[in-house]
């Protein structure tokens, strides 16, 4: 039997689930509903509401990305000093939320966050002051920071772990402390680790539309929540599409950069 006909499964589930949508957010974006070629799909990201969405979204993938890295980059080193058992242990509490569903964890989060929710109701107890960050950009990031955190600790870790320790230990032997051989050597051998968790951080928070409905109140409008209402409220593919084009852009330069810095895969997951 040839090999290759082991790759059939692969390339029909390539073929139907990301180039055939892919094609057909190509055609309706550049249409209109009679099928004649037109840009204006794609132009409506230049309305004022559609700018705003856009805006807000690009700070927040932003800040959630960076919280993400300043969390995640010391957890994975300190898993990378710990011994096999204790490693393993840390990593698969990290893996076990990402087995529950997305959607779930956000409605958790609801349910912690709101303003008669258990957080609340624990600082009402012990006569504090209570929090109100639901329904506003606050909350919004503290669900893409839960819920993207792990792809960025894992890349990083990915890439930790490969690090020879002799390569460590001869810098310190020539003469550098801690921070020189962190800034000198750690680190540029870890960039494509943190790349590759930027860019797995950013371009779901970027599109997400789950998280800021919930935590959001449908109070705060991302892009993502832009295309998702032109899909299933308006009915306007073609609109939906067009604004999907204009986040492809930002997926394709996030992809690009990812290969430019890390050509071998070594910091993927």
């Amino acid at each position: 039997m040839n090999k290759k006909w082991l790759s059939g499964p692969y390339l029909f589930w390539a073929i139907s689930f990301i180039i055939i949508p892919l094609v057909m957010i190509l055609y309706y974006g550049l249409t209109t509903k009679d099928g004649s070629i037109t840009f204006e799909n794609i132009l409506q990201i230049t309305t004022n509401t559609n700018v705003k969405a856009l805006v807000l979204a690009l700070l927040l993938s932003i800040v959630s990305t960076i919280i993400c890295l300043i969390l995640a980059y010391p957890l994975a080193m300190i898993l990378n000093q710990l011994d096999v058992n204790q490693n393993s242990f840390i990593v698969l509490i990290f893996i076990l939320p990402m087995w529950m569903n997305f959607l779930l964890r956000t409605l958790a989060w609801q349910t912690l966050l709101e303003k008669t929710g258990v957080i609340n109701s624990v600082l009402t107890l012990l006569h504090l002051p209570t929090l109100n960050i639901i329904n506003t950009p606050y909350a919004i990031v503290l669900g893409m920071v839960y819920n993207f955190l792990p792809f960025m600790v894992l890349p990083i870790y990915n890439i930790l772990i490969k690090i020879d320790p002799n390569v460590i230990n001869a810098a310190k032997d020539l003469g550098a402390n801690s921070f020189l051989t962190f800034y000198k050597v750690i680190l540029p051998l870890s960039w494509p680790g943190v790349i590759s968790g930027i860019t797995m951080v950013f371009v779901p928070s970027l599109t997400t539309f789950v998280i800021s409905d919930l935590l959001g109140g449908s109070k705060i409008l991302l892009i993502g929540n832009v295309i998702e209402q032109k899909f299933t409220q308006a009915n306007n593919w073609n609109a939906g599409s067009g604004l999907s084009l204009v986040l492809m852009v930002f997926i394709l330069l996030s992809m690009a950069i990812l290969s430019k810095y890390d050509k071998d895969g070594e910091g993927l997951i």
